[in-house]
């Protein structure tokens, strides 16, 4: 037998399925991953929004959950029509999660790696940690929503006129 009987004896002895079917074991574990990662993601979701003094529920519900997780930050809720905008929503996800961050006492670090980057990581460690909720704390960017405070300007008056000097005082007589 040459090489070329012997490699393609192997090939067709030693094939896969290429039908693109998974095993259905893989499929059970990737599944059951995954279903347990929701799980710890709303678990932790609602834990938060409990300690924040919002209802549990809301963290299951679509919509709801970002207006409720925008009240607890202190943003407006006309944010949410942002989520919508591509390069917009990125901002937005980044600012939210800093203001989440402050609103439980932790770091504008622990807000970009933590719950913006590995929310995974981040969320179950507000819920189920010693975290606190502070109330809502928002950064320095909701100084430019809101309208600037105007100093008032006060006209400048004239000058006061000079008092006139005093008459001197007599000296006292030396007592005897």
């Amino acid at each position: 037998m040459n090489f070329l009987q012997a490699a393609t004896q192997y090939t067709t002895n030693y094939s896969t399925s290429s039908s693109g079917e998974m095993d259905p074991t893989v499929a059970l574990v990737i599944a059951a991953f995954y279903l347990l990662i929701v799980v710890v993601a709303v678990a932790s979701m609602w834990k938060v929004f409990v300690k924040a003094g919002k209802p549990g529920w809301a963290a299951i519900v679509p919509i709801y959950n970002t207006y409720t997780l925008l009240q607890i930050v202190g943003r407006p809720t006309w944010w949410i029509l942002l989520l919508f905008v591509p390069i917009a929503q990125l901002v937005v996800l980044f600012l939210v999660a800093i203001d989440l961050a402050k609103a439980f006492g932790k770091s504008t670090m622990f807000g970009v790696f933590g719950l913006a980057l590995f929310p995974f990581v981040g969320y179950p460690m507000l819920g189920f940690g010693k975290a606190t909720y502070n109330g809502a704390q928002p950064t320095d960017l909701t100084a430019t929503t809101e309208a600037p405070v105007v100093a008032p300007v006060i006209p400048p008056t004239s000058p006061a006129p000079p008092t006139p000097p005093m008459p001197p005082t007599p000296p006292t007589p030396p007592a005897a």
